[in-house]
């Protein structure tokens, strides 16, 4: 393969990669009266702590393994790697320390599960928002 038509390969992938990785944001349900911080939201995700700062439950929702969503929360918002997270998740059920989030299959699945449930907390592309919820994060 000729030098030219590699970089030109290059170029057009590396315009898929920046074209692949969406904003995405943190949602809760409009009445849902939380401020939250990054870390916040990490340890809620993580099991460490199951409620908003103003005492309601907390339940999380993810992504499918392998969204785009997903990815980039596990690696911004988490600071792990799948396999780390994995990881971390089988030895909190093994030790009885809690479960992952529940997972959910798309974007409109979690803003549907999150505008019928004021203690849900989930996270979408941000174009993917609407008024059914309520962006309590964006990254």
């Amino acid at each position: 393969m000729n030098r030219c038509f590699r970089c030109f390969i290059s170029l057009i992938s590396l315009m898929f990669c920046f074209a692949a990785t969406a904003e995405v944001a943190v949602v809760v349900h409009p009445s849902n009266p939380a401020s939250l911080s990054i870390q916040d939201i990490s340890r809620i995700y993580l099991g460490k702590i199951k409620s908003f700062p103003g005492g309601s439950k907390a339940i999380a929702l993810d992504q499918k393994q392998g969204s785009l969503e997903r990815m980039a929360f596990v690696k911004h918002v988490l600071n792990k790697s799948e396999s780390q997270l994995k990881s971390y998740w089988s030895k909190r059920l093994f030790s009885g320390q809690g479960q992952p989030p529940i997972a959910v299959d798309t974007n409109a699945d979690v803003m549907e599960l999150i505008s019928a449930n004021p203690n849900m907390i989930g996270f979408v592309d941000a174009q993917a928002v609407n008024n059914s919820v309520k962006v309590v994060a964006t990254f």
